[in-house]
């Protein structure tokens, strides 16, 4: 992401339209109405909550193999959702999936308690069409360059924004996914996805210690905590990616690659060539860059799920790099 940083976007509200999408329709649809307000405010503070009271449970007696194995697994079926699912192959469409694959990655996604799969795109597609820039939902340099106003920039950024009440205009941004009756219906289900999400752990814990307490501990560890980190590691892109790091590439806005996330993002902290080369499949490029996501995608492409993977060249490569 190489543009000027957004300031006058000091309200927070979006254009209404894109000289560069022809204007067809509005970059937003209306307002949340206040019961999915409350909903976005539970499923995103308690999971943080939970997280808070982690190290004081671990450190004393609420912490068992099975809890960690449990949270492990769904930790990494909810993350690739996103990160292959999600990110790569519904909202950059990065390669194509045959139906199977495509709707157990909208389901898998689904379970990483972030929205349903049409929103996650919606918003995340008006994110690169404005990266940085006014009408970009959660970029950090809306509000300026002073120390107090990346501070807000910052809290906005990596959580903030998802309080606000305006949605992103789906018929604009997914019409795509709109259209196709498996993604819309699997968008519906969302909230069936969330109570499987956090209460198969539970089930699991329950049945392998034979015991309510197993449970319970299974819940908050590979429910709930597991839901936590993966929520600020996700957040973590928006903010810490687009103000800390490096640029080797040429991109749209502002964003970095950060080493220190690359192992929990599986790979998505390698942000600057995402947003320099948005449909490439791979986002860790360089020597030594873990891209999971990336692998995991070769692997389905042997097995014959995917096809027409877009992987990086090395011309485009060194085009990218001269350009920044």
């Amino acid at each position: 992401m190489t543009s000027t940083p957004a300031t006058a976007n000091r309200g927070g509200t979006a254009p209404t339209s894109d000289s560069r999408r022809g204007a067809a329709k509005p970059v937003l649809d209306g307002r949340r109405p206040p019961g999915e307000s409350v909903l976005v405010y539970l499923f995103t503070l308690i999971p943080t909550f939970a997280l808070l009271a982690a190290a004081p449970l671990a450190w004393g007696w609420a912490l068992g193999w099975t809890d960690i194995g449990l949270a492990v697994g769904f930790y990494l079926l909810s993350a690739f959702g996103v990160t292959v699912g999600f990110h790569r192959h519904f909202t950059h469409r990065a390669f194509k999936a045959n139906r199977g694959l495509r709707n157990g990655l909208a389901i898998a996604g689904s379970m990483a308690l972030q929205g349903d799969v049409i929103t996650w795109v919606a918003d995340h597609r008006r994110h690169h069409a404005f990266s940085d820039k006014e009408g970009d939902p959660h970029s950090p340099w809306l509000f300026g360059t002073t120390p107090v106003a990346l501070a807000k920039g910052f809290f906005h950024a990596h959580l903030g924004w998802m309080f606000g009440k305006d949605r992103t205009n789906a018929a604009r941004f997914t019409p795509d996914l709109l259209a196709d009756r498996d993604i819309a219906r699997i968008s519906r289900l969302f909230p069936l996805f969330t109570v499987i999400s956090l209460l198969a752990p539970a089930l699991i814990g329950g049945l392998i210690s034979m015991s309510f307490w197993g449970a319970v501990t299974s819940f908050f560890w590979a429910g709930l905590v597991r839901v936590g980190v993966l929520h600020h590691v996700t957040w973590s892109i928006n903010s810490i990616c687009h103000m800390i790091g490096e640029r080797p590439f040429a991109a749209q806005g502002k964003a970095t690659n950060f080493w220190p996330l690359a192992i929990l993002s599986l790979g998505e902290s390698w942000h600057n060539l995402h947003h320099a080369d948005p449909t490439c499949a791979r986002h860790g490029v360089q020597p030594g860059q873990i891209d999971l996501p990336a692998g995991l995608i070769r692997v389905f492409e042997k097995l014959g799920w995917t096809r027409d993977v877009r992987w990086p060249t090395p011309a485009r490569l060194a085009k990218l790099a001269a350009s920044s």
